[in-house]
């Protein structure tokens, strides 16, 4: 996500992307996912367009804009924690990620089984919720299109089991997770980021990636992050490039495991009336 050194620039510095996420309230009911999106130009993308496509309804929670997290998951059939530049634990740029970790521990231990996706921050948010680490880069920032290599653990997974040894994956991250919690599964690796995707349970996913974003996003990051990119050696416009000459490959991989997730949220549903907020 893009990187900023004075976190209160979180409110102004995306205008124009991440809008129009929400679905319209008067369709049929379906299983409702709520995405958690921190700021603007980050919202669910390739993502959220593959979970409306297999007819799920998912509901975006905009909480820096002071919108309020449920105080529970009932009534929700998913949990998509998205990415964002704040570090996950600075409740005092982010007041609302304490109520994000309250959720999240709801759906890992709660008494309903809840699938939850934790993307970037959201993986990190996970992680540090359920007992492991994260810690800032000192090699610097993982930017651009990464291949990915398959661990053991991510044979028969139902998310990220079909995703191919070398797949590209998006990368915009400055910290990221040094330990995972206890019990976590790691699913797949990069070489110089260890913990791209875990599992906790068996419905609870995190990865290190953004999977949602396309090279449209990843050029506007650039530009919001121009001197910060240069400053870590790397050219912008060499990472978008990548990026765009990677997407029919993401579109391809990546919208098949949120197809995947959303599979499991299908399967996974509660039959509880629908929750009434955020429409």
């Amino acid at each position: 996500m893009p990187q900023i050194q004075n976190q209160s620039r979180n409110q102004s510095r995306h205008q124009r992307q991440g809008q129009g996420q929400d679905q319209d309230p008067t369709r049929p009911a379906a299983p409702c996912v709520l995405v958690v999106q921190h700021e603007d130009g980050a919202g669910p993308g390739l993502v959220g367009e593959r979970l409306r496509a297999a007819g799920l309804d998912v509901r975006t929670v905009h909480p820096w804009r002071g919108e309020p997290l449920p105080v529970s998951l009932d009534g929700w059939a998913g949990l998509l924690v998205l990415g964002g530049s704040v570090n996950c634990e600075d409740d005092t740029a982010a007041p609302w990620l304490p109520r994000v970790r309250e959720l999240i521990r709801e759906a890992v231990a709660g008494p309903a089984a809840t699938p939850v996706l934790g993307i970037c921050l959201g993986a990190q948010i996970m992680a540090h919720a359920l007992g492991g680490t994260v810690v800032r880069r000192p090699q610097g920032p993982e930017l651009g299109t990464v291949p990915l290599r398959r661990l053991p653990g991510v044979e028969g997974d139902p998310v990220l089991g079909t995703v191919p040894g070398g797949a590209p994956a998006a990368q915009w991250h400055w910290d990221e997770i040094g330990g995972l919690p206890p019990g976590a599964v790691p699913l797949l690796a990069g070489d110089d980021c260890p913990y791209q995707a875990f599992r906790v349970g068996p419905h609870a996913w995190g990865v290190q990636f953004h999977p949602e974003v396309l090279a449209d996003t990843v050029a506007f990051w650039a530009r919001a992050d121009e001197a910060q990119v240069l400053a870590a050696g790397l050219a912008p416009e060499v990472l978008v490039g990548g990026v765009r000459a990677a997407e029919p490959r993401l579109r391809e991989v990546w919208g098949a495991v949120a197809e995947a997730w959303g599979a499991v949220v299908r399967a996974a549903r509660v039959p509880v009336a629908a929750p009434s907020g955020p429409e």
